[in-house]
Protein backbone atom coordinates (compact mmCIF):
# COMPACT_ATOMS: atom_id res chain seq x y z
CA UNK A 1 0.00 0.00 0.00
CA UNK A 2 1.07 3.95 -0.64
CA UNK A 3 -0.24 6.64 0.13
CA UNK A 4 0.18 9.79 -1.98
CA UNK A 5 1.03 13.24 -0.66
CA UNK A 6 2.17 16.27 -2.26
CA UNK A 7 4.95 18.94 -1.87
CA UNK A 8 4.42 22.28 -3.99
CA UNK A 9 2.28 21.27 -7.04
CA UNK A 10 4.21 17.57 -7.71
CA UNK A 11 2.87 14.53 -6.10
CA UNK A 12 4.98 12.07 -4.59
CA UNK A 13 4.66 8.83 -3.14
CA UNK A 14 5.48 7.63 0.63
CA UNK A 15 5.56 4.42 1.59
CA UNK A 16 2.33 3.73 3.94
CA UNK A 17 4.15 0.72 5.82
CA UNK A 18 6.96 2.69 6.98
CA UNK A 19 6.62 3.72 10.41
CA UNK A 20 5.04 7.23 11.34
CA UNK A 21 7.04 10.26 12.14
CA UNK A 22 7.40 11.17 15.62
CA UNK A 23 5.26 14.38 16.19
CA UNK A 24 7.44 17.28 15.45
CA UNK A 25 7.97 19.97 18.47
CA UNK A 26 7.09 23.13 18.59
CA UNK A 27 8.94 25.75 16.63
CA UNK A 28 10.50 27.98 18.52
CA UNK A 29 9.37 31.21 18.28
CA UNK A 30 11.63 34.54 19.49
CA UNK A 31 10.42 38.26 19.52
CA UNK A 32 8.49 37.64 22.74
CA UNK A 33 4.83 39.12 23.67
CA UNK A 34 4.77 41.50 20.66
CA UNK A 35 5.63 38.76 18.33
CA UNK A 36 3.09 36.38 19.99
CA UNK A 37 0.29 39.16 19.64
CA UNK A 38 1.24 39.63 15.89
CA UNK A 39 0.86 35.80 15.34
CA UNK A 40 -2.98 36.53 17.41
CA UNK A 41 -3.36 38.87 14.63
CA UNK A 42 -2.93 36.43 11.71
CA UNK A 43 -1.26 39.07 9.27
CA UNK A 44 -0.92 36.83 6.49
CA UNK A 45 -5.15 36.69 6.49
CA UNK A 46 -5.10 40.21 5.64
CA UNK A 47 -5.47 39.91 2.30
CA UNK A 48 -8.93 38.86 2.30
CA UNK A 49 -9.88 42.00 3.26
CA UNK A 50 -9.11 43.94 0.54
CA UNK A 51 -9.60 41.27 -2.20
CA UNK A 52 -13.16 41.20 -0.57
CA UNK A 53 -13.95 44.72 0.11
CA UNK A 54 -12.31 46.08 -3.56
CA UNK A 55 -14.39 43.77 -5.44
CA UNK A 56 -16.89 46.79 -5.65
CA UNK A 57 -15.27 48.49 -7.85
CA UNK A 58 -15.23 46.09 -10.45
CA UNK A 59 -18.84 46.67 -11.64
CA UNK A 60 -18.50 50.51 -10.85
CA UNK A 61 -18.87 53.06 -13.92
CA UNK A 62 -16.17 55.65 -12.47
CA UNK A 63 -13.56 55.62 -10.01
CA UNK A 64 -12.76 59.18 -8.29
CA UNK A 65 -10.79 59.92 -5.07
CA UNK A 66 -13.32 59.60 -2.91
CA UNK A 67 -14.40 56.22 -3.82
CA UNK A 68 -10.98 54.85 -3.58
CA UNK A 69 -10.54 56.38 -0.43
CA UNK A 70 -14.33 54.76 1.06
CA UNK A 71 -12.57 51.32 -0.22
CA UNK A 72 -9.65 51.73 2.00
CA UNK A 73 -10.99 53.26 4.68
CA UNK A 74 -13.77 50.25 4.36
CA UNK A 75 -10.49 47.61 4.28
CA UNK A 76 -9.17 49.39 7.12
CA UNK A 77 -12.18 48.91 9.49
CA UNK A 78 -12.62 45.07 8.11
CA UNK A 79 -8.80 44.12 9.41
CA UNK A 80 -9.52 45.39 12.87
CA UNK A 81 -12.50 43.91 12.98
CA UNK A 82 -11.17 40.83 11.83
CA UNK A 83 -8.38 40.98 14.15
CA UNK A 84 -11.02 41.52 17.04
CA UNK A 85 -12.94 38.00 15.92
CA UNK A 86 -9.46 35.86 15.33
CA UNK A 87 -8.20 36.74 19.03
CA UNK A 88 -11.79 36.09 20.46
CA UNK A 89 -11.87 33.06 18.81
CA UNK A 90 -8.68 32.15 20.20
CA UNK A 91 -9.34 32.86 23.62
CA UNK A 92 -12.31 30.57 23.79
CA UNK A 93 -10.91 27.63 21.93
CA UNK A 94 -7.10 27.64 23.32
CA UNK A 95 -7.89 24.32 25.01
CA UNK A 96 -9.58 22.81 21.58
CA UNK A 97 -6.90 24.05 19.50
CA UNK A 98 -4.64 22.05 21.81
CA UNK A 99 -5.42 19.11 20.66
CA UNK A 100 -4.79 20.45 16.51
CA UNK A 101 -1.44 19.21 15.11
CA UNK A 102 -0.80 22.84 13.75
CA UNK A 103 -2.94 25.04 15.76
CA UNK A 104 -1.54 24.08 19.39
CA UNK A 105 1.82 26.34 17.83
CA UNK A 106 -0.82 29.03 18.69
CA UNK A 107 0.20 31.75 21.02
CA UNK A 108 -2.90 31.19 23.61
CA UNK A 109 -2.62 27.33 22.66
CA UNK A 110 0.75 26.94 23.69
CA UNK A 111 1.08 29.38 26.24
CA UNK A 112 3.22 31.34 24.93
CA UNK A 113 0.98 34.54 25.32
CA UNK A 114 -1.32 35.01 28.56
CA UNK A 115 -5.07 35.33 28.14
CA UNK A 116 -4.97 38.43 30.27
CA UNK A 117 -2.68 40.02 27.74
CA UNK A 118 -4.63 38.72 24.63
CA UNK A 119 -8.14 40.13 26.65
CA UNK A 120 -6.34 43.59 26.97
CA UNK A 121 -5.04 43.62 23.28
CA UNK A 122 -8.80 43.16 22.12
CA UNK A 123 -9.97 45.97 23.90
CA UNK A 124 -7.48 48.27 22.01
CA UNK A 125 -8.61 46.95 19.23
CA UNK A 126 -12.20 47.30 19.62
CA UNK A 127 -11.33 50.61 20.83
CA UNK A 128 -9.77 51.37 17.66
CA UNK A 129 -12.12 49.97 15.59
CA UNK A 130 -14.91 51.92 16.99
CA UNK A 131 -13.09 55.21 16.54
CA UNK A 132 -13.05 54.30 12.99
CA UNK A 133 -17.02 53.48 12.62
CA UNK A 134 -17.42 56.78 14.34
CA UNK A 135 -15.54 59.11 11.81
CA UNK A 136 -16.67 57.38 9.04
CA UNK A 137 -20.35 57.41 10.52
CA UNK A 138 -22.01 53.85 11.68
CA UNK A 139 -24.76 54.20 8.99
CA UNK A 140 -22.04 53.30 6.24
CA UNK A 141 -20.48 50.91 8.81
CA UNK A 142 -23.67 48.57 8.85
CA UNK A 143 -22.10 45.45 6.94
CA UNK A 144 -18.68 45.43 9.43
CA UNK A 145 -21.35 45.79 12.52
CA UNK A 146 -23.41 42.82 11.70
CA UNK A 147 -19.75 41.33 10.90
CA UNK A 148 -18.97 41.30 14.19
CA UNK A 149 -22.58 40.38 15.74
CA UNK A 150 -22.43 37.78 13.35
CA UNK A 151 -19.24 36.34 14.58
CA UNK A 152 -19.63 37.11 18.42
CA UNK A 153 -22.71 34.49 17.41
CA UNK A 154 -20.27 32.14 15.76
CA UNK A 155 -17.76 32.02 18.73
CA UNK A 156 -20.28 31.16 21.02
CA UNK A 157 -22.50 28.94 19.49
CA UNK A 158 -22.86 28.56 15.86
CA UNK A 159 -19.39 26.89 14.99
CA UNK A 160 -20.30 23.99 16.21
CA UNK A 161 -23.45 23.78 14.16
CA UNK A 162 -22.75 22.03 11.03
CA UNK A 163 -23.44 23.35 7.61
CA UNK A 164 -24.13 26.61 9.99
CA UNK A 165 -20.43 26.99 10.67
CA UNK A 166 -19.53 27.15 6.95
CA UNK A 167 -22.68 29.32 5.74
CA UNK A 168 -21.22 32.00 8.97
CA UNK A 169 -17.88 32.57 7.47
CA UNK A 170 -18.78 32.75 3.56
CA UNK A 171 -21.57 35.20 4.88
CA UNK A 172 -18.82 37.21 6.52
CA UNK A 173 -17.52 37.87 2.67
CA UNK A 174 -20.42 38.55 1.50
CA UNK A 175 -20.99 41.33 3.83
CA UNK A 176 -17.10 42.61 3.20
CA UNK A 177 -18.33 43.26 0.07
CA UNK A 178 -21.23 44.53 0.83
CA UNK A 179 -19.41 46.92 2.77
CA UNK A 180 -16.87 47.97 -0.17
CA UNK A 181 -20.68 49.01 -2.14
CA UNK A 182 -22.25 51.26 0.97
CA UNK A 183 -18.32 52.66 1.29
CA UNK A 184 -18.76 53.73 -2.53
CA UNK A 185 -22.77 54.37 -2.67
CA UNK A 186 -23.22 52.12 -5.40
CA UNK A 187 -26.05 49.24 -5.18
CA UNK A 188 -24.25 45.64 -4.66
CA UNK A 189 -24.27 43.43 -7.96
CA UNK A 190 -26.50 40.31 -6.82
CA UNK A 191 -24.40 38.46 -9.30
CA UNK A 192 -21.19 39.34 -7.64
CA UNK A 193 -22.43 38.57 -4.28
CA UNK A 194 -23.52 34.69 -5.03
CA UNK A 195 -20.14 34.32 -6.84
CA UNK A 196 -18.47 35.42 -3.52
CA UNK A 197 -20.85 33.52 -1.17
CA UNK A 198 -20.00 29.92 -3.55
CA UNK A 199 -16.71 30.25 -3.48
CA UNK A 200 -16.15 30.98 0.06
CA UNK A 201 -18.51 28.46 0.92
CA UNK A 202 -16.11 25.83 -1.57
CA UNK A 203 -12.97 27.11 0.63
CA UNK A 204 -14.88 26.34 3.94
CA UNK A 205 -16.06 22.92 2.92
CA UNK A 206 -12.45 22.13 1.36
CA UNK A 207 -11.04 23.19 4.62
CA UNK A 208 -13.53 21.12 6.10
CA UNK A 209 -12.55 18.29 4.03
CA UNK A 210 -9.13 18.07 4.39
CA UNK A 211 -9.93 18.09 8.44
CA UNK A 212 -11.80 15.27 8.32
CA UNK A 213 -9.65 12.98 5.71
CA UNK A 214 -6.07 13.70 7.63
CA UNK A 215 -8.21 12.57 10.75
CA UNK A 216 -8.10 15.95 12.58
CA UNK A 217 -11.54 15.90 13.40
CA UNK A 218 -11.28 16.48 17.61
CA UNK A 219 -10.65 20.42 17.36
CA UNK A 220 -14.12 20.89 15.53
CA UNK A 221 -17.19 19.37 16.99
CA UNK A 222 -19.32 20.62 13.61
CA UNK A 223 -17.11 18.00 12.17
CA UNK A 224 -19.77 15.62 13.47
CA UNK A 225 -21.94 16.29 10.96
CA UNK A 226 -19.62 15.65 7.81
CA UNK A 227 -18.36 13.31 5.98
CA UNK A 228 -15.50 13.46 3.31
CA UNK A 229 -18.25 11.72 0.61
CA UNK A 230 -20.46 13.98 1.64
CA UNK A 231 -18.18 17.28 1.37
CA UNK A 232 -17.58 15.93 -1.92
CA UNK A 233 -21.00 16.93 -2.84
CA UNK A 234 -20.64 19.95 -1.34
CA UNK A 235 -17.44 21.30 -2.85
CA UNK A 236 -18.37 20.15 -6.43
CA UNK A 237 -22.08 21.81 -6.10
CA UNK A 238 -20.51 25.28 -4.57
CA UNK A 239 -18.18 25.46 -7.29
CA UNK A 240 -20.47 24.93 -9.89
CA UNK A 241 -22.37 27.38 -8.48
CA UNK A 242 -19.36 29.78 -8.73
CA UNK A 243 -18.41 29.12 -11.67
CA UNK A 244 -21.87 30.20 -13.11
CA UNK A 245 -22.30 32.98 -10.59
CA UNK A 246 -19.27 34.47 -12.14
CA UNK A 247 -20.39 34.03 -16.00
CA UNK A 248 -24.19 35.27 -15.44
CA UNK A 249 -21.74 38.75 -13.39
CA UNK A 250 -19.69 39.51 -15.88
CA UNK A 251 -21.85 38.88 -18.55
CA UNK A 252 -25.18 41.32 -16.98
CA UNK A 253 -22.89 43.41 -15.03
CA UNK A 254 -19.79 44.38 -17.04
CA UNK A 255 -20.09 42.93 -20.57
CA UNK A 256 -23.27 44.47 -21.47
CA UNK A 257 -21.61 47.89 -21.20
CA UNK A 258 -19.97 49.92 -24.16
CA UNK A 259 -20.15 46.73 -26.04
CA UNK A 260 -17.22 45.25 -24.82
CA UNK A 261 -18.98 41.31 -23.82
CA UNK A 262 -16.02 39.74 -25.68
CA UNK A 263 -13.27 41.05 -24.12
CA UNK A 264 -14.64 40.35 -20.11
CA UNK A 265 -15.81 37.34 -21.07
CA UNK A 266 -11.90 36.61 -21.70
CA UNK A 267 -11.59 36.85 -17.93
CA UNK A 268 -14.11 33.28 -17.78
CA UNK A 269 -11.43 30.62 -18.36
CA UNK A 270 -9.08 32.15 -15.90
CA UNK A 271 -11.59 31.81 -13.60
CA UNK A 272 -12.56 29.02 -14.63
CA UNK A 273 -9.27 27.09 -14.16
CA UNK A 274 -8.75 28.83 -10.88
CA UNK A 275 -11.63 26.61 -9.55
CA UNK A 276 -11.23 23.45 -11.09
CA UNK A 277 -7.38 23.79 -10.22
CA UNK A 278 -8.14 24.48 -6.23
CA UNK A 279 -10.40 21.27 -6.89
CA UNK A 280 -7.20 18.87 -7.80
CA UNK A 281 -5.07 20.55 -5.18
CA UNK A 282 -8.22 19.31 -2.78
CA UNK A 283 -8.99 15.97 -4.12
CA UNK A 284 -5.81 14.88 -5.50
CA UNK A 285 -3.24 16.65 -3.68
CA UNK A 286 -4.88 15.83 -0.31
CA UNK A 287 -4.41 20.10 0.60
CA UNK A 288 -6.73 22.50 1.42
CA UNK A 289 -6.23 22.76 5.36
CA UNK A 290 -5.50 26.29 5.20
CA UNK A 291 -7.33 28.38 2.24
CA UNK A 292 -4.60 31.41 2.32
CA UNK A 293 -1.30 29.28 2.01
CA UNK A 294 -3.21 27.31 -0.76
CA UNK A 295 -4.20 29.63 -2.57
CA UNK A 296 -1.53 31.68 -2.24
CA UNK A 297 1.17 28.86 -2.42
CA UNK A 298 0.65 27.26 -5.78
CA UNK A 299 2.37 28.34 -9.30
CA UNK A 300 -0.68 27.69 -11.39
CA UNK A 301 -3.55 29.46 -8.77
CA UNK A 302 -1.25 32.48 -8.53
CA UNK A 303 -0.55 32.74 -12.48
CA UNK A 304 -4.24 32.02 -13.05
CA UNK A 305 -4.89 34.67 -10.56
CA UNK A 306 -2.60 37.32 -11.63
CA UNK A 307 -3.68 37.17 -15.25
CA UNK A 308 -7.10 37.21 -14.73
CA UNK A 309 -6.30 40.98 -12.43
CA UNK A 310 -4.64 41.65 -15.69
CA UNK A 311 -7.41 40.56 -17.89
CA UNK A 312 -9.96 42.51 -15.43
CA UNK A 313 -7.50 45.30 -15.78
CA UNK A 314 -7.59 45.97 -19.36
CA UNK A 315 -11.31 45.42 -19.26
CA UNK A 316 -12.08 47.88 -16.74
CA UNK A 317 -10.06 50.31 -18.60
CA UNK A 318 -12.10 49.95 -21.84
CA UNK A 319 -15.63 49.86 -19.99
CA UNK A 320 -14.34 53.26 -18.39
Amino acid sequence: MSAVTTSGTRPTVQDASAPPSPPQAAPRRRGGPLAALLALSRPYQWAKNPLAVALALITMPVWDTATVLGIAWSTGLFVLASVAVYVLNDVLDRHRDGLHPVKRHRPLASGRLRVSTALAYLAVVCALFAGGVVLASPARCWPVLVYLGLNLAYSLRLKHIPLIDAFCVALGFVLRTLQGYTAVGVPASGWLLLTVFAVCLLLVFGKRRHELAQGNAAHRPALRGYTVPYLDHLTVMSATLATVGYLLCVRSEMALRDGTATLVLLTVPCAFFAVFRYLQLLVVGQGGADPVRTLSGDRLLVGSGLLWGALTAVCLAALH
